[in-house]
């Protein structure tokens, strides 16, 4: 919006020439950090009372460990608060003409309403549980779904005409349509090797990498400032992907795919790290807000998204270890204790508790403990991951 406003001025008198500067995506991507970074700092403590009047309150599991039990009633779907920083400093700093931007935006806000609808029964059923499994996927899924098959023809072409057009070029060949290289699977630490996958390919994995990397995120929001700090991290890291893949020049020197337009993208990743640093303040221990649902899935589906159009999937999964890890973590405890369940009559674990954060404070570690060092190891993970740029 106040890149269309600075080039409308330019265009009117050569006294506003300073406002080139607007032009630049590394400019706007610190003003949309500074924007949402004060606006979540100012309006927090506002959401939080207004959460806390309409009894808002984060229900706790009866099966929950003891040492949280005393976080019940805290205000719960802080989300909004992120969701509202991202969208606001976006759409003043970013090109709004850039297609990428839209669709993160469109899957960001999708799966924040799919989480909203969840934290809202939760608080107002009083259901710990919120969402059934199967209609929240049945929704996941429609979004996940809708936006791979938009990105898997806009990645392959530079404007949304022509986005089109490949869609019915697709159509009309029966479904069989050889993508360029940089729509395949990029492997790091690799020159210019992509495995190709074809529509169908794309489809499935990026709606395995969105959907996934939602839950995946929703699952590890589990302790005061767990969540955030990696997203924040690892949204930071793609954006640095975006920036590079986006400019010719770097992504030719650093032989990683071109992809015009990703460059944007750099703009809501500085958002997403202003808005995210905004509600640690708040969140951090002893949290005065959760984030909830309505945040932990956006979020995750953002990172999800992005990673795709960056062409970056296998690399999200190396920085965001910890996701992975926790996803993991319950996967196998469910799986174990059925099985178990079925051969010996009785359910049996592998973990002390999933997801994985609760496994460790059975063992005796501190909150605080396995926050700080769950950070660490992500900021550990995303050098490793920003190392693929020249090691290759």
């Amino acid at each position: 919006m106040l890149l269309s406003f600075a080039q409308w001025l330019q265009s009117q008198s050569p006294e506003f020439g300073f406002l080139r500067v607007f032009q630049y995506q590394t400019f706007r991507a610190v003003m949309a950090a500074l924007t949402a970074l004060l606006m979540g700092l100012a309006a927090g403590p506002y959401v939080i009372r207004r959460l806390a009047e309409l009894k808002i309150g984060q229900p706790i599991r009866e099966y929950a460990m003891a040492s949280h039990l005393s976080k019940k009633g805290t205000p719960t779907m802080g989300g909004v608060l992120i969701l509202l920083c991202i969208a606001v400093a976006t759409l003043l700093w970013v090109d709004l003409s850039n297609r990428f931007v839209w669709i993160v935006l469109l899957v960001t806000l999708g799966f924040g309403a799919i989480g909203w609808v969840d934290d809202w029964r939760k608080v107002v059923n009083k259901d710990p549980e919120g969402m059934r499994s199967r209609e929240k996927y049945f929704w996941q899924s429609l979004i996940g779904l809708v936006a791979a098959l938009y990105l898997v023809f806009s990645i392959s072409e530079n404007s949304n005409a022509r986005v089109l057009e490949l869609f019915f070029k697709w159509v009309q060949s029966g479904f069989d349509l050889n993508l360029p290289p940089k729509a395949g699977l990029m492997v790091p630490f690799f020159k210019e090797i992509s495995y190709p996958l074809g529509v169908l390919g794309f489809v499935v994995l990026t709606y395995l990498v969105i959907v996934g990397s939602s839950n995946a995120v929703n699952l590890t929001d589990g302790l005061d400032g767990l969540a955030i700090m990696p997203v924040v991290l690892v949204g930071s890291s793609l954006g640095v992907f975006a920036y590079v893949t986006g400019s010719s020049v770097f992504s030719k020197y650093l032989f990683l795919p071109h992809i015009a337009g990703a460059g944007e993208l750099l703009v809501f990743c500085a958002a997403m790290l202003g808005a995210g640093l905004a509600f640690l303040w708040f969140n951090t221990h002893p949290a005065q807000v959760f984030m909830g649902d309505v945040g932990a899935l956006a979020l995750g589906g953002a990172l999800g998204t992005i990673a795709v159009i960056v062409r970056q999937e296998i690399v999200l999964s190396i920085m965001g270890g910890i996701f992975v890890v926790e996803a993991l973590s319950v996967m196998l405890q469910v799986s174990y204790f059925k099985y178990t369940k079925k051969k010996y009559g009785e359910g049996r674990r592998v973990l002390k508790m999933a997801p994985l954060h609760h496994h460790f404070e059975k063992s005796g570690w501190a909150e605080t403990q396995v926050v700080v060092r769950f950070w660490i190891i992500t900021m550990l993970l995303c050098m490793v991951g920003l190392s693929t740029l020249k090691l290759r």
